[in-house]
């Protein structure tokens, strides 16, 4: 049976069926799930998907940390459950603290919509697992508060754990060490600014995503597996 794959819808999410439909291909079943909910259907494998949560009125991230499902998201991270956020997905994990850092206002203040190149810097994570190190994968970008940041001892720690997941190749945001996702010291939270799902079939320009949701599903299918 193929995993669940669960994708949380915020009011202003964009992107959920999008991932829905490239957890497909990737050989899962998409379940979407409401923000409202306190508790989660069951699943395999949580995506928080990219859009403008709760219109990212303060900051992006920063009104749905609060959502009722995120208290379920937290339980079934900590649980070893495989959570992936993707852009808008990557700033509500850091604001409800499921990763370190923070996502700031891209470097010169400019949206980015455009493919970019990103470099697979460890596979020490439920989402680059099934990669190999050192691949270089297309995917777009699509944000405005895309640029990471962190403390010096943060990032120290990122590097010297490898959790620095990807990075870009030509760093067109201004992330801190050219990041574009990371993964908590587990290797089961992962937060990523490029879209996958946008890079999941030849008519999209680019099946690169899939080395990475394919990642995703085998992690939850391994999770099925043990339960």
């Amino acid at each position: 049976m193929a995993p669940r794959i669960g994708v949380v819808v915020f009011p202003g999410t964009n992107c959920e069926h999008d991932v829905v439909a490239a957890a497909e291909r990737a050989g899962g079943t998409g379940v979407l799930l409401w923000h409202g909910d306190s508790s989660l259907a069951p699943v395999d494998a949580v995506v928080l998907p990219g859009g403008f949560a709760h219109g990212d009125y303060l900051r992006p991230g920063a009104l749905a940390r609060f959502s009722p499902v995120m208290d379920a998201v937290r339980d079934f991270a900590r649980g070893g459950g495989p959570v992936v956020g993707i852009c808008n997905g990557f700033q509500v994990l850091t604001e409800a603290g499921l990763l370190p850092g923070a996502l700031q206002k891209n470097g010169r203040l400019r949206f980015l919509c455009e493919p970019a190149r990103v470099v697979v810097t460890s596979t020490s994570s439920v989402l680059t697992a099934g990669a190999t190190a050192g691949d270089e994968l297309v995917i777009p970008i699509n944000h405005f508060s895309g640029n990471y940041t962190c403390d010096a001892e943060t990032l120290r720690a990122l590097q010297e754990e490898e959790r620095i997941v990807l990075r870009y190749v030509d760093n067109p945001n201004g992330s801190v060490d050219a990041i574009a996702g990371i993964t908590n010291e587990e290797g089961n939270v992962v937060g990523l600014m490029p879209h996958p799902e946008r890079a999941s079939a030849a008519m999209l320009g680019s099946t690169d995503g899939l080395v990475l949701l394919r990642s995703l599903v085998a992690a939850a299918m391994t999770r099925t597996a043990a339960a």
